[in-house]
């Protein structure tokens, strides 16, 4: 018998189970049956498409006993099974990523807590939360030697050899005082009637039956094995004889551990059968709160495939594409073939056609949400702030990523206002459009809050021209890609036809053009000496020194380059490790009409235009939320510009 240590993390995660986590501890058999669920389908598999394995007699089943003098209760499948090194791998270490955060985001709220476990990838540990001692006996099929793994839950758990008949794992539960309240068949069954009715494969519960006379003595004994689950796949079943309850019930009760999901209530579902040239059903889950790990590069994608009801993969990224992430469900298709490898997934031709189908799907459904939203109920404007609230970014980034659907996407993202409360989309902004004017225009670079407070918005103000304020750093990335917004308008003829706007950021230059029908050239010629000079006194500071269009109050603002990205853009991507990025400097614009511009024109002290100039570029970059790189400097001018 040898004796191992658990990870440090797997410690932490049982002291917590064990002495937190005890409102909502049944949950603990709804993790082992998706435990033995998930060894019978992998074998399942193995079975159909490698050889090794073919030859494998197997007739899945799980099967659940308890004693209740022996305060034992034992759950057994004949599915793939482990060996020594499975053991110490699955039961002794956590290898995935994202368990830290799980023990951080455990809370007092204990219900909620045990609803995170299953997220997480460590529901055997739930198990803790009524055993004082745990049990595991299994045999990896096709081989021939059994090992036993044996654990308290503290911090060690010792492995020997041991015997099984057939392949599969045995979990023995040694139950603490509390926990034996699970050793009766009406609490196991209403257990599985609500969490695990929809396992796939069979479950047996063997109880003894008992006669008794009518003193109440036990007359007779008969041993008995019930299947206690319906075990039809909900996805297989017809839309008909759904209803909103089942489909609700299925994602509360395998989601939190079958996609990685959380166990409340999904905003929506789609439930699609396609026949004709591809035969392949999907059920897709959109869940009420964004997954925890959806901005991690290693996230864990949420869609399990099936082929003709036999399981494939659960971890493939090729099922979605990455700005659908966030998308719960599954794909079962009768035209793949059984033996279909990740290599060939990637570039297989059905596949990439169901994806394809399934996305677009996707898209009119979040479509018709919004729609629903326009000029629906409340209720319906409720479901489309939570999903735009959870899911804009993801829906940007598919912007940048999906050539193909950029059309849909369009339609569907959304943005703050310069002029309307709450979100609206290009075409909201499109209907509210001066008759004149030829732009969309927006302003990235920072918090709502910093943006509306821009000088570069005043003008546009003044003119009661709206902007898009786009405060999400992705945003960035993502617009200046687009380059316009196109939408179907009726036609002269009755016919629907393309029109296109140019989308301008006006923290660029050259996004003035509708300020101002003509410059005024007489007062470009008046500032230029002023111009110089502060140009001169910033050096290397500024790209340049203009005179402003779109000011109104302020006496200064910066703007980007329109070749140039902007210096926030500038610093995002240096945070992302492009260390090489070049160092973008602004341009500086002055207000020719500010008081402070209209007296250093006035003055030939060269100190103070030169103090001026660096304050006036200073202030500029702050109210853009921006830091400067000398405080010091900026403190010293701006007291010397005070003490005159």
């Amino acid at each position: 018998m040898a004796q191992h240590q658990f990870q440090t993390e797997v410690s932490q995660l049982l002291h917590l189970i064990i002495h937190s986590l005890y409102s909502n501890r049944e949950i603990f058999l709804r993790e082992l049956i998706s435990n033995a669920s998930d060894a019978l389908d992998k074998l399942k598999y193995l079975s159909v498409s490698d050889d090794a394995y073919k030859g494998i007699s197997f007739d899945p089943r799980i099967d659940i006993s308890f004693d209740r003098e022996a305060k034992t209760l034992t759950i057994a499948d004949n599915g793939i099974g482990m060996n020594e090194a499975d053991l110490i791998d699955s039961l002794g270490t956590i290898a995935r990523s994202g368990t830290k955060a799980f023990l951080e985001k455990l809370t007092a709220d204990a219900k909620k807590d045990s609803n995170l476990i299953g997220q997480f990838g460590v529901g055997f540990y739930s198990a803790f939360m009524v055993a004082e001692r745990i049990e595991v006996i299994s045999r990896k099929a096709a081989e021939d030697t059994a090992w036993k793994w044996t654990s308290e839950g503290r911090d060690s758990f010792e492995i020997e050899a041991s015997s099984r008949d057939t392949q599969g794992t045995t979990v023995i539960l040694h139950l603490t005082e509390e926990g034996v309240e699970y050793t009766n068949r009406w609490s196991i069954e209403d257990i599985i009637k609500r969490y695990s009715n929809h396992v796939a494969f069979p479950i047996y519960l063997t109880y003894d039956e008992k006669e008794y006379d009518d003193k109440g003595k036990e007359k007779s004994s008969k041993t008995k094995t019930d299947r206690i689950n319906s075990g039809t796949a909900l996805w297989r079943r017809s839309k008909s004889e759904l209803k909103e309850d089942d489909y609700i019930d299925f994602y509360k009760q395998e989601a939190s551990k079958q996609f990685g999901g959380s166990s409340e209530e999904p905003l929506f579902y789609v439930h699609t059968k396609a026949e004709g040239t591809l035969e392949y059903i999907t059920l897709f889950y959109i869940p009420a709160k964004a997954p925890f790990d959806m901005y991690n590069a290693d996230y864990k994608p949420g869609v399990k495939l099936y082929v003709k009801r036999i399981f494939i993969t659960d971890d493939d990224k090729e099922l979605m594409p990455t700005w659908l992430r966030f998308v719960r469900g599954v794909i079962d298709s009768e035209d793949l073939p059984l033996n279909v490898s990740r290599e060939i997934l990637q570039q297989n031709k059905i596949l990439i056609n169901i994806k394809n189908a399934s996305v677009k799907k996707l898209l009119s459904e979040f479509k018709a949400l919004a729609d629903n939203a326009a000029s629906g109920s409340d209720a319906a404007k409720e479901k489309w702030e939570t999903f735009i609230s959870q899911y804009n970014r993801p829906l940007k980034e598919g912007l940048y990523q999906d050539y193909a659907n950029r059309d849909a996407l369009q339609d569907l993202v959304r943005f703050k206002s310069s002029t309307v409360e709450g979100w609206t989309s290009f075409a909201g902004y499109v209907s509210r459009m001066k008759s004149d004017q030829k732009h969309i225009y927006y302003i990235t670079g920072g918090s709502e809050q910093t943006l509306k407070a821009s000088p570069l918005l005043e003008a546009y103000t003044a003119k009661g021209i709206e902007v898009l304020i786009m405060d999400d750093e992705i945003d960035e990335i993502v617009i200046p890609s687009l380059f316009s917004y196109r939408k179907e308008v009726p036609g002269a003829d009755g016919k629907t036809e393309s029109q296109s706007w140019e989308l301008k950021a006006i923290n660029r230059a050259g996004a003035d053009e509708e300020l101002d029908a003509k410059k005024d050239k007489s007062a470009e010629k008046e500032i230029k000496p002023l111009i110089e000079k502060i140009k001169k006194a910033l050096g290397d500071r500024v790209k340049d020194v203009k005179l402003s269009r779109r000011l109104h109050d302020s006496p200064s603002c910066i703007v980007a380059d329109e070749n140039d990205p902007s210096i926030q853009m500038a610093q995002m991507l240096r945070a992302m490790g492009q260390t090489e990025m070049p160092d973008v400097k602004p341009i500086l614009e002055i207000n020719g009409d500010h008081p402070i511009i209209v007296s250093l024109k006035n003055t030939a002290d060269e100190e103070r235009i030169a103090d001026a100039a660096g304050v006036l570029l200073d202030q500029a970059l702050l109210v853009e939320g921006l830091k400067l790189k000398d405080p010091a400097d900026f403190v010293k001018r701006l007291n010397r510009l005070l003490s005159k």
